[in-house]
């Protein structure tokens, strides 16, 4: 089960956002999940609400951004989506072709709550 090992990844990237106010909350870590890293989204929601609890992140949302298989044809230029993992162009049937998503696994925003009146939303890089 790799999804405890991405938990874990995660995890670690939103603490590398703290500052050093110990009231600092984290409501939510927002991800992007390309379907090419066969990640389970209730696996990796399990796995990463187990590790949180009964720490600074114990009510932190783990929001998952699924990211589709993008394909472009080197052959007739087209850029088609696909459901499959048949890698050739629904258009011309090639099969000379780049994936242009569908591979991602990033942490693309944290937002943290440190107070009824002020929250900070941090995109992530």
């Amino acid at each position: 089960m790799h999804e405890l090992s991405i938990a874990q990844e995660i995890i670690g990237i939103a603490e590398q956002y703290y500052s050093s106010d110990e009231n600092e909350r984290i409501k939510s870590i927002k991800v992007k999940i390309g379907k090419l890293q066969n990640v389970l989204p209730d696996s990796l929601e399990f796995c990463f609400n187990a590790l949180i609890q009964n720490s600074k992140m114990g009510n932190a949302k783990l929001l998952i951004d699924h990211v589709p298989i993008k394909l472009e044809c080197k052959s007739c230029g087209n850029v088609s989506e696909q459901e499959g993992f048949l890698f050739a162009c629904p258009k011309c049937g090639s099969s000379s072709i780049n994936i242009i998503s569908g591979n991602e696994l990033t942490v693309s925003e944290i937002e943290f709550e440190d107070s009824p009146t002020n929250q900070e939303v941090l995109p992530c890089r």
